[in-house]
């Protein structure tokens, strides 16, 4: 198949567009590089340098001609989203309708999407969350990303489209942004590796669902190849409280340094959770444990620093 990834230049898609393509696919990437990079798209996939916003997006389709829309370009930070609610809008909501259009326009009916499971649950009632919990936002962030969810079941009625909702607890891994606000786990592992001070918000006792990036991918493998079709929550079902993370990547790292605590930031939930359950049933769990996969992610950062990839 030919599968257009959109943020395939980032974190989460430039491991999917390397995934695509040992599967055997065509892949081809479509990212604005504001946070991506390109030296992160993968050697044989095709690159697109372009905002999802952009009319030129359709000169796209017209010369890739997608199966498969993967799409993961998007306003990830959940703080800029309550700063600014129509920016986030912008992006995560009418960048996708664009797309989508045209995914109708030249034929593309199967949609993969990028959803989450840290926002759209709001404060949660139950532990883990399943998939049927009530959708409560409380950041712009989150009330973008349900109403994504809603325009798929629109277009899958309406136009016949094959979609996938995945709800992405908090994804960690090699690759991630250090930069931004969003990825606590690649924030602290740059910063303990230099030895500086890292800032954990609020008291610490808020917790995430951490779940490795390449458990993500093997996700999405999975809905695409068992054809699935409406939400599904991608998590371990296990609570980690910000400060244990940090005490862990602490020791990774050779404990030179410790927290210091600022304000608590708004939209952000006190506990996350997600119960994937369902996409249990359809045969993926996740298999790199928190200890595993923070152990990789250091090696990746420490590799960065040293200019020693192994």
């Amino acid at each position: 198949m030919k599968i257009l990834v959109t943020g395939g230049a980032g974190f989460i898609g430039s491991h999917l567009a390397e995934a695509f393509l040992a599967d055997g696919h065509e892949a081809a990437v479509l990212d604005n590089l504001s946070s991506g990079r390109r030296e992160n798209v993968p050697k044989g996939a095709r690159f697109y340098h372009a905002d999802i916003r952009d009319a030129g997006v359709k000169e796209v389709f017209e010369e890739f001609r997608p199966d498969v829309l993967c799409h993961h370009a998007a306003q990830i930070d959940v703080r800029r989203s309550v700063a600014d609610p129509a920016f986030d809008a912008d992006v995560n909501v009418v960048g996708t309708l664009r797309l989508l259009e045209l995914c109708r326009l030249f034929g593309a009916r199967r949609v993969l999407f990028a959803s989450t499971g840290g926002a759209i649950y709001g404060e949660q009632e139950t532990f883990p969350a399943p998939e049927t919990h009530p959708t409560r936002p409380v950041s712009p962030y989150g009330a973008a990303k349900l109403s994504v969810e809603v325009y798929l079941h629109y277009y899958g009625i309406e136009h016949g489209f094959h979609t996938t909702a995945l709800r992405y607890a908090n994804v960690y891994g090699p690759r991630q942004d250090p930069h931004g606000e969003a990825g606590v786990v690649a924030i602290f592992a740059e910063r303990l590796l230099r030895s500086e001070t890292a800032v954990i918000n609020g008291d610490g006792t808020q917790t995430r669902d951490y779940v490795y990036v390449g458990d993500v991918v093997q996700a999405n493998r999975t809905a695409l190849t068992r054809g699935l079709r409406g939400a599904y929550n991608v998590g371990t079902g296990v609570e980690t409280s910000v400060r244990e993370l940090f005490d862990r990547l602490n020791a990774l790292t050779g404990g030179r340094a410790g927290p210091r605590h600022g304000p608590a930031k708004p939209g952000e939930q006190k506990r996350s959770c997600l119960d994937a359950g369902r996409l249990a049933e359809a045969g993926w769990r996740p298999s790199v444990s928190l200890e595993k996969g923070l152990a990789e992610t250091v090696k990746w950062f420490s590799s960065q620093r040293t200019g020693v990839m192994e």
